[in-house]
């Protein structure tokens, strides 16, 4: 099968970061679809996978596959599937520990795959699942906002909501009925914040506690840091007594906790590979969200975040996509579409 692949961990500059690659096909076991893979995007991890870190000078042989956003269609199902058959149009990220979905066929667990959105194109569905688990798990499973409206008029604070995540943590914050204050510094990512349903557009490279405060709200009730953990001293001092953040940014930067204390506060860390790298028992929430979030697209509730399609599948169309994700201009999501030009 093709594959785009590497063998060394390298800047994306370096021709041999990515190189196209003939990999042998996979064979499903257990709970196992396997899927012909017509989709995928490229997130931050991929790119963060692909420089290294601990891994400098290693060599992967057999060459590595990288990836963890998909669609595609299940070609065959292992013994123990219940969830899916052959034929079925599917979307999912995976699991970081698996070989991932840059390559003509993919194996992952049923349990963390979604029906796919019967009104979007693959390309249009491969840029919504690692960005939607990761902003469905902040906002209803750590932060415990309730999905389905309980919690209407609250207000959210997204810091970097013109990203993947805040692309589509904006729009679940809307279905849940929540206020959303969403940060952007460019005028195009302002502006697709705005089209995204955002109530109001702050600047994350000016002070934000006076922005958010002049917009006549002395404190918010939620805050997902989703770009950059340097805004931890703004989201302590603009959270809410008993109020919560999530965060989704690994950082070495210190992390004050007196402010927390005072106010009662609670922090939360979002890594949405959490349940399938520890088979936790309700991994099938993943199937789940994946399931609904389809069902309110088809719906017209919630929009694709794709902003931009490479075709083909390929190591030079991959290598542009990293350097783009890397360069931290990006808006929304961008895709590369079929191992074939079409």
């Amino acid at each position: 099968m093709k594959a785009v692949a590497l063998s060394k961990y390298l800047p994306i500059d370096d021709p041999q970061s990515f190189f196209d690659a003939n990999l042998p096909k996979p064979q499903p076991k257990g709970h196992d679809l396997l899927v012909s893979v017509k989709a995928v995007a490229v997130n931050p991890v991929d790119t963060k996978v692909r420089t290294g870190r601990g891994n400098e000078g290693k060599v992967e042989n057999p060459p590595r596959v990288l990836g963890w956003d998909a669609s595609g269609i299940v070609e065959a199902v292992g013994p123990d599937v219940s969830l899916f058959a052959a034929g079925d149009e599917v979307y999912y990220a995976g699991d970081i520990t698996r070989s991932g979905c840059y390559a003509e066929f993919q194996l992952v667990d049923e349990r963390i795959v979604g029906h796919k959105p019967k009104s979007l194109s693959f390309a249009e569905a491969a840029a919504l699942p690692l960005t939607t688990i990761t902003a469905y798990e902040s906002f209803f499973d750590r932060l415990g906002i309730d999905r389905d409206g309980a919690n209407a008029g609250q207000s959210i604070l997204i810091i970097g909501a013109g990203g993947g995540v805040g692309s589509i943590a904006i729009q679940l914050a809307k279905l849940a009925g929540l206020v959303v204050i969403g940060t952007a510094s460019r005028p195009e990512t302002v502006e697709w914040v705005k089209d995204l349903g955002a109530d109001h557009v702050v600047n994350h490279r000016q002070d934000l506690v006076k922005q958010v405060r002049a917009l006549g709200l002395q404190q918010v009730d939620h805050v997902a840091i989703f770009n950059d953990m340097r805004h931890w001293d703004t989201a302590v001092e603009l959270i809410r007594p008993q109020g919560g953040i999530v965060s989704i940014d690994d950082t070495d930067l210190p992390m004050p906790m007196e402010g927390m204390k005072m106010k009662a506060a609670s922090f939360h860390w979002e890594f949405m590979f959490a349940r399938a790298m520890h088979q936790t028992p309700d991994m099938i929430e993943q199937h789940r969200l994946l399931s609904w979030v389809a069902e309110e697209i088809d719906a017209g509730r919630i929009r694709t975040t794709l902003s931009e399609i490479l075709s083909p599948i390929n190591a030079e169309n991959m290598r542009t996509a990293h350097w783009m994700v890397e360069a931290g201009t990006a808006k929304g999501k961008i895709v590369l579409n079929a191992f074939d030009a079409e």
